[in-house]
């Protein structure tokens, strides 16, 4: 059975899709911009921008009941690879914050992202 999961946490939807869907074990997030949830904005710099989508992942895997202990895959889309240093640092950092293992993970470049973000990020995780 999928059941579809959303949280005020995180920011809506901006197309067709839904924040997380959950089937059996596993939990899939949609890709996550950095967009504040509480004031619809953007940071204009890439590690603010990074913190936030790794902040707006974290509320929907939490509104699935689960942590970021349960990520085991994440997928990390940058528009400029130079900027690779940067997001590298706010993500070890956040994950070391939270006391919680590192995930598998992925980083790749890309043409554009939507509302020309810097940064897009996604999970898997597992109950």
């Amino acid at each position: 059975m999928t059941q579809t999961i959303n949280t005020e946490n995180a920011p809506a939807a901006i197309g067709p899709y839904v924040q997380a869907v959950a089937t059996g074990s596993l939990v899939f997030t949609s890709g996550q911009l950095p967009i504040d949830p509480a004031t619809g904005e953007m940071p204009a710099e890439v590690a603010a921008q990074a913190l936030q989508s790794l902040k707006n992942v974290q509320a929907i895997i939490e509104a699935s009941g689960l942590t970021m202990n349960n990520v085991f895959k994440m997928t990390v889309f940058v528009k400029d690879l130079n900027t690779f240093a940067t997001v590298n640092e706010v993500y070890q950092k956040f994950f070391d914050d939270l006391d919680a293992g590192y995930p598998a993970r992925s980083c790749v470049e890309v043409a554009r992202l939507p509302k020309d973000a810097l940064v897009e990020i996604e999970a898997i995780a597992q109950r």
